[in-house]
C-alpha cells in the first residue's frame, strides 16, 4: 500500500539501504510498494535483483521533485513504463531542462500530491495522493474519492532514522542543522507504516484503499537478471560473428607466430569456442572494432588486465601481450563459472580518449551507448567532518574529533550526536559520479534499464556502477588514459622525422632482443620510462641484474605492495641471485613456478597451484583468485571453494 518509498539511492534525503527496504516491507506485513527515489533509477535494478530474491514482487516508480515542492509520483505499469519514466528524466538531464509540471505517460500511473491538481483535470492514468493530515479535508467529498489513493511516504525507518534524514539535509543544503526550513525535509510522519497500520488509519475511505491496491495488483516488472544486456551480435548473425573473429584471429596469428604455429593454433580453437559458448563473439569484434579505428588514425593503445590472458586478443593486436610465452591461462579472462562480467582494460593518451568515446558513441548509436556511472560514498572522516559543520563546531574541534573519536573530551552532546549517527551513514551513497573508462554498448536502448545523467564530460552517462552492471550481467569495457602513452605516439613520430625510420610499436619481438635496450634497463638507467623510473624500482632491476622480458615482468609485479609487505619480494630476490640455495616447498611449485623460483608472483600462480596441486578445474580456480584478491561478495562461497581446495589437495 506505500506508493512513494525512497531508499538512500534519495541522495542526502533517503536513509534506508535497498536490502533493508526489501527486509522491512516483508517485516511491515507488504506484499509490494513503489520505488520511487527522488529524481533518479540508480537503484531500480538492484531493488529488482533484490526482491527477485526475496521472492517480492518489484514496482518501480520515480518521484519528479524541484528543491522546493514534488510536481508528481510516476509508477511504471510495465517495463515499457519503467522506460517512459527514464526517458522523461533523460530527456531533462541531457538538455539541461527542468521536469514538466504534468506528464505525459503512457504505461505509467501517475500520483499529484493533494492540492496541485483538480479531480476533474486528471487523466484515466493519473490520481490525487492522501496523506493522513489530509483525511479530515476529504470527508466531505465523497465524489471525488474515486481519483484518490493512498499517499503514505517512506524516508526513513524510525526516529533515529529521522534525525539522519535531517542531518543528510542540512549537509545537502550547506546549512546549520538549526537553520533547516520545514519545507527542506521530510515530514516525521514519512516513517516506514506497516500494512496493518495503513488500513486503519484509512479504514473510513475503502475507496482509497482500494484504487491504492488496484494499482499496486496492476504493476508488473518483468526483468532476467541473469541474461546478457550488451549489444548481442557485431555483424547482425551470432554465426557470422563467429565466422569474423575466426578469420580476424587467424590473419593475426601468421602476424603474431608465423605460418606454422601448432601450440598456437590449438589455443585459438580453444578458446573461440568458450568464446563462442559464452556468446562473447560480439564482445571481441566490438573491442576489435575500436582498436581498427584508433590504430588507422595513429592512436597507440595498450590493453592490459586479464584480457591479456587471451591468444585471440593478442592476435587482433587488442592486447601486445603472448599468454603463451608466459604461461597465461585464458579461463583467468573468461570461463563458464565466472560470475562476474571480464572486460578489457584499454590504455590511450589523455590526448587521443575523448576521439574514441566519439567513435564508439557514433558507430554505436546514443539510444545503446553510455558511459558508466560511479556512486561516491560517505566515508567515516568525512562522515564527522559533514557533520561536525553542521552542528558549529570549529575546525580544530572537528579535526580533535577526527583524529581521536573515544578522547573523553569529546564527551558532550553534540559530539555524542555526532558519533551515534556517523556509522548509520557510513557507506550512504552521496553523489552520483563517472567510472573512470568503463562504456557499456547494450542490444535494448539504455533507458530499458536506467535514466542517464549529463556530467561535465561531456558523455551521457547511466546513473548505476559498476557493482550493479555487473549483478545485472552488462559487460563493459574500460577505455582508459595514460598520460604516458601519449610520449610513444611523440617518440614514434620523431624517430619518423629525425631517422626516416618507421617503428611498429606492436612488433614486440624486437624491443625483446634489442641489446642497447637490455644494457639500459640492466643499468637500471630507466628515467623517464612509465613504471619503471621510480628509485625503488631502479633499484631492484639492479638487484636482479634485470636484461631480459621476463625478468622486468617479475620486478614490475614484486614491489607491488601486497607481494613486498608480504616477503615474496625479499625472497624471489634472494632465490634469484642464488638459485642452488634453497628447496622448493613441493615438486609442483618447483615444475608449475620455476619461471619465479617457487615463490607466488602473480595472479597467474594462483591459477597454477589450484589446477596442479588441489586438482581444481581452472573456473573454480579463477574464482578463488578472484576473491583472494577482494572480488566477492559472500564469505559463504569463499568457503566452499577452500574446502574443496584443501579436500582435493
Amino acid at each position: 500500500m506505500v506508493l512513494n518509498a525512497h531508499s538512500y539511492y534519495s541522495l542526502r534525503y533517503g536513509t534506508i539501504p535497498i536490502a533493508e527496504l526489501a527486509d522491512l516491507l516483508i517485516e511491515k506485513g507488504h506484499s509490494s510498494i513503489v520505488l520511487t527515489d527522488i529524481n533518479n533509477t540508480s537503484g531500480s535494478l538492484e531493488y529488482v535483483k533484490t526482491c527477485q530474491e526475496k521472492n517480492i514482487k518489484p514496482i518501480l516508480g520515480v518521484e519528479f521533485k524541484t528543491e522546493e515542492e514534488t510536481l508528481f509520483i510516476g509508477i511504471a505499469r510495465n517495463n515499457e513504463g519503467f522506460r517512459e519514466l527514464n526517458e522523461l528524466l533523460t530527456y531533462s538531464h541531457l538538455n539541461k531542462l527542468p521536469y514538466p509540471n504534468e506528464s505525459s505517460f503512457n504505461q505509467c500511473y501517475v500520483i499529484y500530491p493533494y492540492g496541485k491538481k483538480q479531480v476533474q483535470d486528471l487523466k484515466e492514468n493519473e490520481y490525487i495522493g492522501i496523506k493522513p493530515k489530509h483525511l479530515n479535508k476529504i470527508i466531505f467529498d465523497r465524489h471525488n474519492h474515486a481519483k484518490y489513493v493512498i499517499h503514505q511516504s517512506v524516508v526513513f525507518k524510525d526516529a533515529k532514522g529521522f534525525d539522519i534524514h535531517k542531518n543528510l539535509r542540512a549537509i545537502d543544503n550547506n546549512l546549520l542543522a538549526s537553520q533547516l526550513q520545514v519545507q527542506q525535509y521530510a515530514e516525521q510522519a514519512d516513517y516506514f507504516v506497516s500494512y496493518q497500520e495503513l488500513l486503519k488509519i484509512y479504514q473510513e475511505f475503502p475507496v482509497l484503499i482500494e484504487n491504492t491496491r488496484n494499482i499496486i495488483e496492476d504493476c508488473r516488472f518483468d526483468f532476467d537478471v541473469k541474461a546478457p544486456k550488451n549489444k548481442k551480435t557485431f555483424t547482425g548473425d551470432r554465426y557470422q560473428d563467429l565466422l569474423l573473429l575466426e578469420n580476424l584471429a587467424l590473419e593475426g596469428l601468421r602476424y603474431r607466430y608465423g605460418e606454422d604455429n601448432q601450440v598456437a593454433q590449438s589455443r585459438i580453437r580453444k578458446e573461440l569456442e568458450i568464446i563462442d559458448n559464452l556468446g562473447f563473439c560480439s564482445y571481441f569484434l566490438i573491442t576489435w572494432d575500436i582498436i581498427r579505428h584508433s590504430m588507422s588514425k595513429g592512436f597507440y593503445h595498450v590493453g592490459r588486465g586479464s584480457g591479456a590472458n587471451s591468444v585471440v586478443a593478442y592476435c587482433l593486436k587488442i592486447t601486445d601481450v603472448c599468454p603463451i610465452e608466459l604461461d597465461l591461462y585464458f579461463e583467468r579472462f573468461l570461463n563458464p563459472k565466472r560470475k562476474s562480467p571480464p572486460d578489457f582494460d584499454i590504455d590511450y593518451s589523455w590526448k587521443d580518449r575523448d576521439k574514441v568515446f566519439s567513435y564508439i558513441f557514433k558507430k554505436y548509436g546514443s539510444r545503446h551507448t553510455a558511459l558508466l556511472g560511479a556512486m561516491s560514498t560517505f566515508r567515516d572522516k568525512s562522515i564527522i567532518r559533514e557533520l561536525g559543520k553542521i552542528h558549529g563546531l570549529p575546525k580544530s574541534e572537528i579535526d580533535a574529533l577526527v583524529n581521536n573519536p573515544s578522547d573523553s573530551f569529546h564527551q558532550n552532546q553534540i559530539t555524542r550526536h555526532i558519533l551515534s549517527h556517523y556509522k548509520s551513514v557510513a557507506e550512504f551513497p552521496n553523489v552520483r559520479s563517472i567510472h573512470a573508462g568503463g562504456i557499456l554498448i547494450s542490444e535494448e536502448p539504455i533507458t530499458n534499464y536506467v535514466a542517464l545523467d549529463l556530467p561535465p564530460k561531456g558523455f551521457q552517462t547511466v546513473q548505476f556502477d559498476m557493482y550493479t552492471a555487473e549483478d545485472i550481467h552488462f559487460d563493459k569495457l574500460d577505455i582508459l588514459s595514460q598520460r604516458g602513452i601519449g610520449h610513444i605516439k611523440e617518440a614514434v613520430e620523431i624517430i619518423q622525422k629525425n631517422k626516416g625510420i618507421t617503428v611498429d610499436i606492436h612488433d614486440i619481438e624486437k624491443f625483446k632482443t634489442d641489446e642497447k635496450l637490455k644494457q639500459q634497463i640492466k643499468t637500471s638507467d630507466t628515467i623517464g620510462c612509465f613504471y619503471i623510473e621510480s628509485p625503488a624500482m631502479r633499484g631492484l632491476l639492479k638487484k636482479l641484474r634485470c636484461d631480459n622480458y621476463l625478468s622486468l615482468i617479475a620486478a614490475s609485479s614484486i614491489i607491488r605492495p601486497g607481494v613486498a609487505q608480504s616477503g615474496m619480494m625479499r625472497q624471489y630476490i634472494y632465490r634469484f641471485n642464488n638459485p642452488d640455495k634453497f628447496e622448493h616447498l613441493h615438486p609442483v611449485l618447483e615444475e608449475q613456478l620455476k619461471e619465479t623460483y617457487g615463490v607466488m608472483v602473480y595472479q597467474e600462480d594462483v591459477l597454477k597451484i589450484c589446477y596442479h596441486y588441489a586438482d581444481l578445474d581452472l573456473g573454480d580456480a579463477d574464482i578463488l583468485r578472484r576473491m583472494m584478491s577482494g572480488k566477492h561478495r559472500t564469505k559463504k562461497q569463499l568457503d566452499e571453494i577452500i574446502s574443496k581446495f584443501f579436500s582435493n589437495a
